[in-house]
């Protein structure tokens, strides 16, 4: 329920949503959803958007921010009353490694010249989840991450970090908090800024160097989170795979990751 450094780890029940919600409207809060949609992955657009619509943030003014190099596949989709589609076309990258590592730098890049002038909050989600149960205001925070679902309960020697000295996104054996999933990180958009510069700027350090890191950005964010801690967690309840026996401590899954042939969806 709680971190060390004590930031509050979001499990169902432990947060009162009507007192959250009195707060944030006050505060007219405008939220940013970020998805990459490249290549064949814009085929799970229409679901994303869909589940989204039903249980993300209802109630509130949301900003659908979609990277694409596919702007004619995009669905047809009606919003409810404040929230538009923004699709920003990017361009396509030949291999998939690429795709994941630059959306830190488009993320960054956007933030500064766009997300800034538009919302408040930033949540940047993959694009191949859907959302099965209500996520609202309860997981804004100045910056979070949210555990991954294969190594919530994993001791920390099972953690997949980067164990490469000569990687930018080296951790140590004997350090780490958390295995952070990459997919499923946000903040305020000042928050999101710093993040996603500092994971682009490890990365390209890495590059000239000719060192690709294990995990792309999701390593690189967790060496981010390491020495610049979250000031909430979110719970695998917020990012959860089926193919995971669910434990007893689970009781509601927010949103799960979609069963994918990665073969048809990747390099294509």
């Amino acid at each position: 329920m709680m971190t060390p450094w004590f930031a509050p780890i979001l499990w169902d029940g432990s947060y009162n949503i009507d007192i959250l919600n009195a707060q944030f409207h006050q505060r007219h809060v405008r939220i940013g959803l970020t998805v990459f949609a490249i290549k064949k992955y814009t085929v799970f657009m229409k679901t994303f958007i869909e589940t989204a619509e039903k249980f993300f943030m209802v109630g509130y003014k949301v900003n659908y921010y979609v990277f694409t190099d596919r702007v004619k596949e995009m669905p047809n989709i009606t919003l409810a009353d404040g929230r538009q589609l923004v699709v920003l076309e990017v361009p396509s990258y030949k291999r998939w490694q690429e795709v994941s590592m630059r959306r830190m730098e488009m993320i960054r890049d956007n933030s500064s010249k766009r997300f800034i002038n538009e919302v408040d909050y930033l949540v940047c989600v993959d694009v191949d989840i859907k959302f099965t149960d209500e996520v609202g205001v309860e997981i804004l925070s100045d910056v979070f991450g949210t555990l991954h679902p294969g190594y919530f309960r994993a001791p920390r020697e099972h953690f997949t970090y980067e164990r490469r000295k000569a990687s930018a996104a080296y951790i140590p054996p004997d350090e780490g908090d958390f295995y952070y999933a990459g997919g499923y990180f946000g903040g305020t958009v000042e928050e999101v800024y710093m993040l996603t510069s500092f994971c682009h700027s490890e990365m390209m350090t890495d590059k000239g160097n000719n060192i690709e890191a294990i995990w792309h950005d999701e390593s690189y964010l967790n060496k981010y989170f390491l020495y610049h801690k979250p000031t909430k967690v979110l719970s695998p309840e917020y990012l959860w795979d089926d193919n995971i026996e669910v434990p007893e401590v689970l009781k509601r899954r927010r949103s799960v990751i979609v069963p994918k042939n990665y073969n048809a969806v990747r390099n294509r």
